[in-house]
């Protein structure tokens, strides 16, 4: 008997590549790399809430498909130590046992966060690199180091049988960098054995040109000391560390001790040191209290607070409560930073306090003391021919800055069929002759209150901003045990709703307006049923005469 061999071909697996944070947003980077049962996470960080999520700490991408697959995660990776990348990573490892890899300054920090949270005794970190590879059954990762607005900066090169799975972490071209160079030529070795694809940095996609060198500020810091008669206060964010080093150096150029104030900023400048990149002169440091040995011309004060923030360091100063540190008229100010979005009228607001206290104040506008970490249109497009992917998916950003990468992408070469603008909870297939977006993954956002972890909740969310913009009004009455008929009250008690030496009399109206809806209702009626009609009266009696309506909460107790 002739058997007839089948010519269907068989189904190859698929690489999949999907995100839980970092799509759409600036912030909570996530990305997974999958290949068979093996999964590789890229990143782990949070994002800062903005106005609409009151009571909220930080936001944490949502774990549950990765605990879902827990025994199919081989490691956790990491790009860079900036909180957008490691601040989720203690409320992973809560969950989720797995091994994490750093470079030495991004596993100092790290350090330091997990045993804020005591985690550190339990946790499997491992510094890599540029030269190691990480070898599972069917993956692989390899390092290559770029340039960003931290040390120790690398992007990511996932191997899968089909060729690499790039990431590229945050970047830009810096040929005259304060630290290493970018390691160009290992990105192109990289893109001569075959980019399946590059999952690339977008925050910078909308500006044009390239971004400038961070040598080019650290001239400008030197000129402003020089120029400088008094103290100078000089804020930036902590885990710029580069930027730290210059100012240490234009400070010994210019005769100036240094005095380090903010907890972040303490931490980095202790962590920095240990592991050599920021070098200080021994005696150079001098503690907060100690200023007024020295004279306002030998002073340089780093601090915190350059994007407002209502407890760093410099908010304080500038609001004149900070214990050690007031502002006197011959102190020069530096913000050097770019405010974030949603911080610009809280630096404003510092910015003004401190110009009262007769402070020079040089910001952004005013002098070119800052420059972004993160690639300009210029610098995507070298990556992108460096690399010379098969596909492209655009990461880290808003869906604008995504969108406008795609075109980027499209310019320098890679076909658009090949291009996936991705959504977070995405799921891309990619094979060598096929990529496509095939269904979905759990992909929210976990909020941080204090110590408690909760997933995306509107209603709680909604009732919080109501109280926030409306009050709560509080209505207390007693009823009957056995027939729930009225006994006592209600009696309403505002907070935050209208106030009350002015409004007696209409809350004593509202009150007898509802005992005689409440009155003329049905016995018998349940708990439930008298708290609807309570919230129902009031919120029309309160509509109607003030055009308001806040959180309304009944108390019915029984006797």
């Amino acid at each position: 008997m002739l058997i007839k061999k089948s010519t269907r071909r068989r189904s190859i697996p698929a690489v999949k590549i999907f995100a839980l944070g970092g799509l759409g947003e600036i912030g909570k980077n996530m990305y997974g790399i999958q290949y068979k049962d093996e999964i590789i996470l890229i990143d782990c960080g949070l994002k800062f809430p903005d106005a609409q999520l009151p009571g909220v700490d930080y936001i944490i991408p949502d774990f549950r498909y990765l605990l879902e697959h827990k025994d199919k995660v081989k490691g956790l990776f990491l790009t860079h130590g900036h909180e957008d990348h490691i601040g989720g990573i203690p409320y992973l490892l809560k969950q989720l046992q797995i091994p994490v890899y750093g470079a030495p300054l991004t596993i100092g920090l790290l350090r330091a966060k997990l045993e804020e949270h005591q985690l550190l005794s339990e946790a499997k970190l491992n510094i890599f690199n540029e030269e190691d590879c990480v070898v599972f059954q069917y993956l692989s990762v390899e390092f290559f180091r770029t340039s960003h607005s931290i040390p120790d900066a690398f992007g990511m090169a996932v191997k899968t049988p089909y060729g690499y799975v790039v990431q590229t972490g945050d970047f830009k071209f810096d040929f005259t960098p304060v630290g290493p160079s970018p390691n160009i030529h290992k990105m192109a070795a990289i893109g001569e054995r075959g980019v399946l694809a590059l999952l690339s940095d977008s925050t910078n996609s909308e500006r044009t040109g390239t971004t400038p060198s961070e040598k080019l500020i650290g001239e400008s810091i030197f000129d402003i000391f020089q120029s400088c008669k008094g103290r100078i206060l000089f804020a930036t964010f902590a885990s710029n560390v580069h930027r730290l080093q210059q100012v240490v150096e234009a400070a010994i150029a210019t005769g100036r001790k240094l005095v380090v104030i903010g907890r972040s900023m303490e931490k980095v400048f202790i962590i920095g040191q240990e592991l050599g990149y920021i070098r200080v002169p021994e005696g150079m440091i001098i503690e907060p209290k100690d200023t007024n040995r020295f004279q306002e011309h030998q002073l340089v004060i780093i601090c915190t607070g350059s994007q407002g923030e209502s407890q760093a360091a410099l908010t304080r100063i500038a609001s004149g409560s900070h214990r050690w540190v007031q502002v006197y008229p011959e102190d020069t100010v530096i913000f050097s930073s770019s405010p974030i979005p949603g911080n610009v009228v809280s630096v404003n607001r510092s910015i003004d306090l401190l110009m009262r206290a007769g402070a020079h104040v040089v910001y952004g506008s005013v002098l070119d003391i800052h420059t972004s970490g993160h690639g300009s249109q210029e610098d995507l497009k070298l990556m992108l021919r460096l690399m010379r992917p098969r596909y492209f998916v655009p990461i880290h950003g808003e869906f604008r800055m995504l969108t406008k990468h795609a075109d980027l992408a499209e310019k320098t070469g890679v076909q658009k069929p090949n291009i996936f603008v991705l959504e977070m909870g995405d799921v891309l297939y990619l094979k060598p002759q096929q990529g496509q977006i095939g269904g979905k993954i759990p992909s929210g956002e976990t909020l941080v209150n204090g110590k408690f972890v909760m997933n995306m909740d509107q209603e709680i969310l909604l009732n919080r901003l109501q109280m926030g913009n409306n009050g709560v009004v509080i209505a207390v009455l007693m009823v009957s045990k056995d027939t729930q008929e009225l006994l006592t009250g209600p009696t309403l008690i505002s907070r935050g709703f209208v106030y009350v030496r002015e409004s007696g009399a209409f809350l004593a109206q509202t009150e007898a307006s509802l005992k005689k809806v409440l009155s003329s209702k049905i016995l018998n009626l349940k708990r439930q049923a008298w708290s609807n009609v309570i919230e129902e009266t009031l919120d029309g009696i309160f509509k109607e005469k003030l055009g308001r309506s806040p959180y309304i909460l009944p108390v019915i107790m029984e006797h």
